[in-house]
């Protein structure tokens, strides 16, 4: 009797801890689906607001309160598609620490403009992942842990970031030349790449100007925002 009563805790005990792995699993699920849908919408906002193709190659979608520009163009919205049916995955799997989105010269070949989005896992988030379990410095005292921000709260810090991004145009220089977009993801070196992926140098922009937007949280990420752009000569 003894012997089944202890089999009977420890069984109670596991089902516990799978039910709060799954519970993580799924909140995980959850907060890394709201930033890459985060990141195909800013993909297809900044494309607008740049100008980098014309405005009639948009229609409008309603989306975090906001009337979002997404782009009508099949070959654009292939390429996107396919950025971001890897990321999903990426993202799920804790594989991403940047998202990069840059303009280049179709002529002179000069990168012009550099939007850069870092990805972190939330220190809460991090001391409940096995895979990290062991990063204790960066585990949170159970009794300073922040609350988890709501799903108001989340859309009105994206809804700010987003007005910001289009309030952008009144400080960035004019994109004088037609320009090219490439969209580079940082994933971990043990990720695994499909084959038409390709690596890429930063494509940083030499003695560019750079800018710090906005911010915001999700119950497991943390999405910092900053543009960089070569000034006028």
């Amino acid at each position: 009797m003894e012997k089944s009563r202890t089999k009977e805790s420890s069984s109670r005990g596991d089902g516990s801890k799978k039910d709060k792995a799954n519970t993580h699993k799924l909140a995980l699920k959850g907060s890394s689906k709201m930033v890459s849908e985060f990141f195909e919408y800013s993909i297809n906002s900044i494309l607008y607001q740049r100008g980098v193709y014309p405005a009639e190659d948009f229609h409008a979608v309603k989306k975090y309160g906001l009337n979002m520009l997404v782009t009508s163009d099949d070959q654009v919205k292939a390429y996107i598609k396919k950025i971001m049916s890897q990321l999903n995955k990426w993202m799920v799997g804790q594989k991403i620490s940047k998202l990069v989105i840059v303009f280049t010269g179709k002529e002179t070949g000069d990168h012009v403009e550099r939007w850069q989005f870092d990805v972190q896992l939330n220190k809460s988030s991090k001391g409940k992942s096995s895979s990290r379990s062991a990063d204790k410095e960066n585990t949170a005292p159970a009794g300073d842990a922040e609350a988890p921000p709501s799903d108001e709260q989340i859309q009105g810090a994206i809804r700010a970031l987003f007005r910001q991004i289009t309030a952008s145009v009144t400080f960035l220089p004019e994109l004088t030349e037609p320009c090219t977009f490439n969209v580079l993801v940082y994933a971990d070196a043990d990720s695994e790449v499909p084959v038409e992926w390709g690596d890429s140098d930063a494509k940083e922009i030499d003695g560019g100007e750079k800018v710090k937007l906005r911010s915001f949280s999700t119950t497991n990420h943390r999405v910092d925002t900053m543009v960089s752009y070569k000034l006028d000569d």
